[in-house]
C-alpha cells in the first residue's frame, strides 16, 4: 500500500513467530496489515476505516482472523 498524506504506520504486532505490520491511508480510508513470518512477506490484509486512524480493535480481529484461517 503507498503511503500518501494523512496515512502512518501504526505499528508492529508480534504474535506466534509472525509479525503484522499496519500501514493505512486517512484519505483513502482504508490500510493494510502486512504480514512477514523470518522477515518473509507472506501476505496483506487489507481493511477499510473511518476516522483519523483505524481503531487497535479492528486490528486485533484482523490479526486474530489470519490465525483463524
Amino acid at each position: 500500500m503507498e503511503h500518501t498524506k494523512g496515512g502512518g504506520i501504526v505499528g508492529a504486532i508480534e504474535r506466534d513467530g509472525y509479525v503484522f505490520e499496519v500501514e493505512y491511508s486517512v484519505m483513502l480510508q482504508k490500510g493494510g496489515v502486512h504480514v512477514y513470518r523470518n522477515g518473509e512477506f507472506l501476505q496483506e490484509l487489507e481493511f477499510a476505516f473511518s476516522g483519523e486512524q483505524p481503531q487497535p480493535a479492528q486490528i486485533e480481529e484482523l490479526v486474530d482472523s489470519f490465525f483463524e484461517h
